[in-house]
């Protein structure tokens, strides 16, 4: 028999932690202040989509996007797979509501652009990543 809860999580209240972090400086390679909300979790999305899923050991293996296995593999297949993959990384962050409108460029042989929109708590972020199949 389960135990009555007499109404303990009736006044549960669920709360949004903040998203402060640091704030990386892409072109200088170091660390520069802080950032929040929107600035925060496109930072977020650029380690996801950075990190390859199962290749440090110092990091979850819910982190991370799994791109290197597409390498060698034809366009047909890896179009679908990196959309797939893409989303897959990014929803396991709280903070992402959905990944969509993907398209996609072959700008050289071996390399795939993809560019598509993330909606997040925050607003609506416009991202592009470069596979190498």
């Amino acid at each position: 028999m389960l135990p009555d809860n007499d109404g303990l999580l009736a006044d549960l209240k669920i709360e949004e932690q903040p998203s402060k972090t640091f704030a990386m400086n892409h072109e200088k390679a170091n660390m520069t202040g802080y950032c929040d909300r929107l600035k925060a979790i496109q930072q977020a999305v650029f380690l996801i989509l950075n990190v390859e899923r199962y290749s440090c050991p110092i990091v979850s293996w819910n982190y991370g996007v799994e791109l290197a296995s597409l390498f060698g593999q034809p366009k047909t297949y890896c179009v679908p797979e990196i959309e797939r993959r893409i989303t897959e990384a990014l929803m396991n962050d709280d903070r992402i509501i959905s990944v969509y409108n993907f398209t996609f460029d072959f700008p050289k042989k071996g390399v795939i652009n993809a560019k598509f929109q993330v909606d997040t708590t925050a607003g609506t972020l416009n991202v592009e990543k470069e596979v190498s199949i």
